[in-house]
Order: C-alpha cells, then sequence, then structure tokens
C-alpha cells in the first residue's frame, strides 16, 4: 500500500518518500516527523514510531511494543535497552526520568497506564486526607486547641480559598508549559502542607484531660466554668490554615493539568474511561480517611501514656495527627515518579492527529484564533483567553450546570449523615456508616459509569450533554423521596410533655415535677431512652439516681428514674422502627449514582467544546465557577435551610450552639425544596448547553474512528487502516 508523497496536512504531518509495504500498513507517524528509517524484519518493513533514533528498538508506547507484522513472533524483538533516547522530530526528551538520569527499565512506566497509577496515588491521598481525615478530626482538633467552630470553619474554608487564588495561574501557564512537573511539584506542595498540619501536636505540651465529677444522675450535675478567655493554643489555627492553604495549591494542577494530560495521551474514547478511573480513586480517598482516621482517633494522642478515661469520652483527644504524616510523606514519594514523566508521552501523537476537534463554533470565527500555535504561551494572550470562553455560551452553561450539581455534592456530603442521624435516630457513627456504604458504591460506582457510558457508545460532545441531560432528570424525579419522612421519636420536654401531650407552641419545657430537686443543666445532653420508650434530655432530667453497666453491650443503665415509667434507662437513643427505612435509603442512593453519574460525562463534553489549547484553562475557569458558585456556598446553603428545622439547640454559656435534635418532617421537607431549586436549575442549564451548541461542520474537520457517531471512521478513506490498539 503506497502512503501518501509529499502531503502536508494541518496536523504537521510530512512524509519525504512514497513508502511501500507488503504487510498491514503501519500507523500513521507523529506530527512534525520525517520517515526516513525503516527497519527490515522477516520480509516486512516496519516504521520506526516516535522517532526512535535506534534500529530495532521496542518503543515504550504500548501500541508499539509489539511488531506490527503477525508473522514476526514477540519474542524475537530486540529487548529494551538502557541508554535509549526517546526524542520528537524537534529534539524534545520523551524518556521517563529525572534529567540525564532515564534508565531503561523507567520506561516500562513510561505509558498512559503508569501516569494513569501515579494519578490516582495521588487523587487518592487528597481525597483522604482534606475529604477524609480533616471532616474526621476537625472536632478532636476543636477541643486540642480550643477553637470554636467559626474558627475549625475557616480551617476548612482555606483549602478552597488557595485554590480559587492559584487556578487561574496554574491553569493558564501550566497548560501551555510541562504538565508532570506541575503535577509532581503540585503534590510534593500537598505532602508538605500534610506535614505541617501534623507539626502543631509536636510543638505544644502534653494534653491533659481536665477529669470532672460524674456528671448525668439527679443530684450529681457538676459543670465547668465558662472560660471567656481565649487559650494560648488557639494561634495555632493559623498553622492549620497554611497547612490547608498547602494542601488547596498542591491539589489545583491535579484536577486541572491531570485531567488534560491523561486526555491528551489517550485515544479520544478511553479519555472518559481514564478520567473516570481518576475521579474514582479521589472518591474512594476520603472514604478510606473516614475508617483510617476513625481508626487513628480510637488511640490517644499522647502515645504510650496511661489515661483512665475512654474514648467515648468527651474530653478524649485521639491521635489526629497520624494520618497527616502518612499521607504527607506517601506524597512526597509519590511527587518523585510523577516529575520524571516527560511532556508528553511517546506514541502520544498520533492520538492528537486521529482527533477531531468539537469546540463550539462561534459567529465570528473569533475560536480559530487559539489554533494558533504561538497563542497562550504570554501573560498578553491570557485576556483573551478568557474572552474566548465567556463568548462559548456551551462552556459557560456547562460551568452553571456544574456548579449547581456541586452544590448538591457538597450539600450531601456535609449533611447526609445528619439527615440519616435524625431520620432513623442512629447514633453519629452509625450514620456516617451507613452514608458510607450509600457513598462508596453510588459515588465511586456512578462516576467510573459516566465515563464507561460515553467510551461504549462512542458519544460525541452533543450526545454526552444529552446523557448529562437524562441523569439530571433521574436524580429529579427520585429527589421527590424527601415527600416522605420518619416521625420524630418521642422525646419528654422537646417533641412532647412528660405526660404525653403536645407542647403549646412547639416550646421546650425540660423541667417537670418529677425533675425539679434534682437540679438538672440545660448545658449538660447526655440523652437515655427510657423503658417505656421515650427519649430523655439526660439521666438527670430522666429523674435517674444510679448508674450501672450492662455487661452484654457496655451501656450504662440508669435505675430509679422517677420521670420514666418503668424506672430505668440505658444511655443513647432510642431505636427507630421506622418502616419507610429501606425506601429512604435505596431512592437516596439512586440520587446519588444519578448525580455523580453526570460528572465524568460533563467534564468530558468540557474538554471537548473548548479549543484544545485552551482544555487546561478551560478546566481552571470551570473549577473556579463550581467552586465559588457550588462548593463554597452549597454546604452553608443547605446548613441555613436545615437549621430552620431545629427543636433543641445547644446552650454554651448562653450563646446558641449547635443543633441537638431536629424536626423530621421540616428538614424532609427543606431538602426537598433545597434539592428541587438546585436540580431544576442544573436541567435548566444542561438543556440550553444543548441547545446553544455548535459543533464544527462534518466537512471542515478529519474524520475519525474515535469520535465520529455512528463509529465509521472518514480517517479509513484517506489514511492507512490502523491496527486494534492496545491502551486498555
Amino acid at each position: 500500500m503506497a502512503m501518501p508523497q509529499n502531503s502536508t496536512r494541518e496536523n504537521g504531518f510530512c512524509f519525504a518518500q512514497t513508502l511501500d509495504f507488503s504487510c498491514p500498513s503501519p500507523r500513521p507517524g507523529e506530527a512534525g516527523r520525517t520517515f526516513g528509517a525503516v527497519s527490515r524484519r522477516d520480509g516486512c518493513s516496519t516504521a520506526l514510531s516516535n522517532g526512535l533514533a535506534s534500529s530495532g528498538a521496542a518503543s515504550p508506547s504500548d501500541s508499539c511494543a509489539e511488531p506490527l507484522c503477525s508473522g514476526t513472533p514477540a519474542e524475537e524483538e530486540t529487548p529494551l535497552e538502557e541508554g535509549i533516547k526517546y526524542v520528537s522530530a524537534d529534539g524534545e526528551e520523551l524518556a521517563c526520568g529525572w534529567g540525564g538520569f532515564t534508565p531503561g527499565c523507567l520506561q516500562l512506566c513510561n505509558t498512559s497506564k503508569g501516569v494513569l497509577f501515579f494519578l490516582c496515588m495521588a487523587s487518592f491521598l487528597q481525597g483522604m486526607t482534606v475529604n477524609g481525615f480533616i471532616n474526621t478530626v476537625i472536632t478532636s482538633i476543636e477541643r486540642r486547641f480550643d477553637l470554636r467552630s467559626y474558627q475549625s470553619g475557616l480551617i476548612a474554608s482555606s483549602y478552597d480559598i488557595a485554590a480559587c487564588v492559584c487556578l487561574t495561574f496554574v491553569s493558564y501557564f501550566g497548560g501551555n508549559g510541562h504538565k508532570p512537573r506541575w503535577l509532581g511539584w503540585g503534590v510534593l506542595v500537598m505532602g508538605l502542607g500534610s506535614l505541617l498540619f501534623a507539626l502543631p501536636h509536636f510543638t505544644t505540651g502534653r494534653y491533659e484531660a481536665r477529669s470532672v465529677a460524674e456528671v448525668g444522675v439527679c443530684g450529681g450535675n457538676q459543670s465547668l466554668p465558662c472560660s471567656q478567655a481565649a487559650s494560648s493554643l488557639s494561634g495555632y489555627r493559623f498553622v492549620f490554615m497554611l497547612g490547608q492553604f498547602l494542601h488547596g495549591m498542591g491539589a489545583t494542577p491535579l484536577y486541572t493539568l491531570g485531567v488534560t494530560y491523561l486526555d491528551e495521551n489517550v485515544k479520544t474514547t478511553y479519555s472518559p474511561v481514564y478520567i473516570a478511573v481518576f475521579y474514582t480513586a479521589a472518591i474512594l480517598g476520603p472514604a478510606a480517611g473516614y475508617l483510617v482516621g476513625g481508626m487513628f482517633l480510637n488511640i490517644y494522642t499522647e502515645i504510650g501514656r496511661e489515661i483512665d478515661i475512654a474514648p467515648e469520652n468527651t474530653l478524649w483527644v485521639g491521635a489526629w495527627w497520624i494520618g497527616f504524616l502518612g499521607a504527607g510523606a506517601a506524597s512526597l514519594l509519590i511527587s518523585i515518579p510523577i516529575l520524571g514523566y516527560p511532556q508528553r508521552l511517546p506514541g502520544s501523537q498520533r492520538y492528537i492527529v486521529m482527533r477531531v476537534s468539537e469546540a463550539h463554533q462561534l459567529k465570528d470565527g473569533s475560536h480559530k484564533k487559539a489554533s494558533d500555535p504561538d497563542f497562550g504561551k504570554t501573560v498578553k494572550d491570557l485576556p483573551r483567553s478568557v474572552l474566548l470562553l465567556l463568548k462559548n455560551p456551551t462552556f459557560i452553561f456547562l460551568c452553571l450546570a456544574g456548579a449547581t450539581e456541586a452544590t448538591l455534592i457538597a450539600g450531601m456530603s456535609t449533611f447526609g449523615p445528619k439527615f440519616l442521624e435524625s431520620q432513623f435516630s442512629l447514633s453519629a457513627s452509625e450514620a456516617a456508616t451507613f452514608f458510607g456504604y450509600l457513598v462508596v458504591p453510588a459515588g465511586g460506582g456512578g462516576t467510573f459509569l459516566g465515563g464507561f457510558l460515553v467510551n461504549k457508545f462512542k458519544l460525541r460532545c452533543s450526545g454526552i450533554i444529552k446523557l448529562c441531560l437524562l441523569c439530571t432528570v433521574s436524580s429529579l424525579l427520585a429527589i421527590f423521596i424527601f415527600f416522605i419522612h420518619c416521625p420524630n421519636m418521642p422525646m419528654a420536654g422537646v417533641t412532647q410533655m412528660y405526660n404525653g401531650s403536645a407542647l403549646p407552641g412547639g416550646h421546650l419545657s425540660l423541667m417537670a415535677a418529677c425533675n425539679a430537686q434534682c437540679g438538672c443543666l440545660q448545658e449538660t445532653f447526655s440523652p437515655v431512652c427510657g423503658a417505656d420508650g421515650i427519649m430523655y434530655y439526660s439521666p438527670c432530667h430522666a429523674g435517674c439516681k444510679y448508674v450501672s453497666e450492662n455487661l452484654e453491650n457496655g451501656k450504662k443503665v440508669y435505675h430509679e428514674c422517677s420521670c420514666v415509667n418503668r424506672a430505668t434507662a440505658e444511655a443513647g437513643k432510642c431505636t427507630s422502627s421506622c418502616a419507610k427505612r429501606p425506601l429512604l435509603l435505596c431512592v437516596m442512593f439512586v440520587v446519588i449514582l444519578f448525580t455523580f453519574l453526570s460528572s465524568i460525562p460533563a467534564l468530558t463534553a468540557t474538554l471537548r467544546c473548548v479549543s484544545d489549547r485552551q482544555r487546561s484553562f478551560a478546566l481552571g475557569i470551570q473549577w473556579i465557577v463550581v467552586r465559588t458558585l457550588g462548593g463554597i456556598p452549597g454546604p452553608i446553603a443547605f446548613g441555613s435551610m436545615i437549621d430552620k428545622s431545629c427543636l433543641l439547640w445547644q446552650d454554651q454559656c448562653g450563646e446558641q450552639g449547635s443543633c441537638y435534635v431536629y424536626q423530621n418532617s421540616a428538614m424532609s421537607r427543606y431538602t426537598l425544596i433545597a434539592g428541587l431549586v438546585y436540580k431544576v436549575l442544573g436541567t435548566t442549564f444542561f438543556i440550553v448547553a444543548c441547545l446553544l451548541y455548535k459543533p464544527p461542520p462534518p466537512e471542515s474537520a478529519p474524520g475519525s474512528s474515535d469520535a465520529s457517531e455512528n463509529g465509521t471512521s472518514d480517517l479509513q478513506e484517506h489514511k492507512p487502516s490502523l491496527p486494534a490498539e492496545e491502551d486498555i
């Protein structure tokens, strides 16, 4: 089959001579290289891939690691030799290594699968640290360093603030630079942030738990005096904020440059699967963070020191810092191989050649400016880059749709356990476990399935947006399940009077004749479940005088409770027997599944609707929009809605604290309202993005077997047929 002679295309193909092959045709070469050397083996011609300057040496690219002629045994290939240089036509180094150190054994990892593995490790560590450890240990940090809730809120927000500050700079300059170096240094900075976060444990004195007399039973209540003076330890919040700021800086390249680096180095159809695997690792990270962080919290913070209090004690501080040390060290190690990857992988240029542009076509034709090879390399092009994205309505509405979905995800992750805890009368740990069972399969499975569907059906940009729309509508219909709710467990003085009658006007009435002589304090909230099936604010409010321990389950049992019909009560909430629990859990699973199912398709559509040279920058701008309009205000919006359903607030020295008891019907109603508002907005944005999307005219874009709507290829009419790929 004859190769084209002296044919030059936009992608830079240049063939200096006609090459005649007697065996199946080789794959097209890289842009800008010249085919001038052919290696003969068993009478078959094999074009050197990736600009190799060695005879018979196999490329690290998986597609070039096998002979192109079926008659050549694989064992006859020349083994990979050390010292081989993989360079492109313009002299660009394509070998994996650090500087001049590029041993042959490292080239085995110089593939898209190798990059995916290390980026998955990095995203797993990021998710485990920021979304797992931080949320798990924040209460212990508040207790250890005398922090108030708003101060710990600032610590958590420092991550998003850093990301918003760095996104524009990193995505713009990193997108046109050496992506693996940006990624590697980012992971290294993230590791330093984790080590810095653990530093206060080693620079403060030993933690001394302040023992108090037994609190809770009738006549035995004592409380610590309220301290208005702030502790000197609270100043460490600035160290924690700096650690979180470094976390945000380091993670910024991961979800912008990491995604585009994967997208550029694999086939177009495989890109959604690679990105889905990458994001699935990021979702599994928080699950591991909750499990491992919870395990460390059962270890006393001063390791090796004897202590006479149990983890259930409110004065207990667990070893919150161990997880950050481990994650920091692991991040430093993972950054080393990432820093060794080349600017583009060997063999990746053929994917750029085969890729079909699906960028939205602007009426004035200004989108063609981004095709200029010199565009985006200087700061002066930054305003034009922003303007091109702002003139792209498909991109804008995909960003807005992503912000609405991010609001729901942030709200669900923050208040989902609290919803289950209130509806089903669970403990905090039980609610977190239930929610974990929902999120891990639904969130992780939905994320991977979304990428798989895009790859399976070979969807183009318009089809991907329609898939996102279908997922959003499905979750919108499922969210009506929040019309259903479980009734509150009866609680004396909160949901009903001590005699069982309704509370007048919904006001609290914690005191009654049966506990009037006990001197109960409202600061001591320790719910107990009476033998009559009614909950009480504390053993004191139940009129209990003595306490013992149940040897079977280890729970405290209170006796001679004057307010309880059968005179006994057990520590903890009463168990809910709500028959609607299975239905609520199943439909919540569906809501989470379809919400995450649209995440990878939406991300893929964003990459497709902009010019190739603007992909990293477009992801950076999208992350800014998603964080500022969704991720940051999402928990605040959901929190303010849910707080409206609070029945019983904590009393902290006369100041209102957190909510102890919610009204389940009101919580379901407000959750439904918030969910409907954001789902309707998301559906609207996806519809508008689909209607306004204007794909390139078919005759102006080169075809591709990877990107055509029906799976056929226009490329086959003009170029040699390609062997089956082995990339996934």
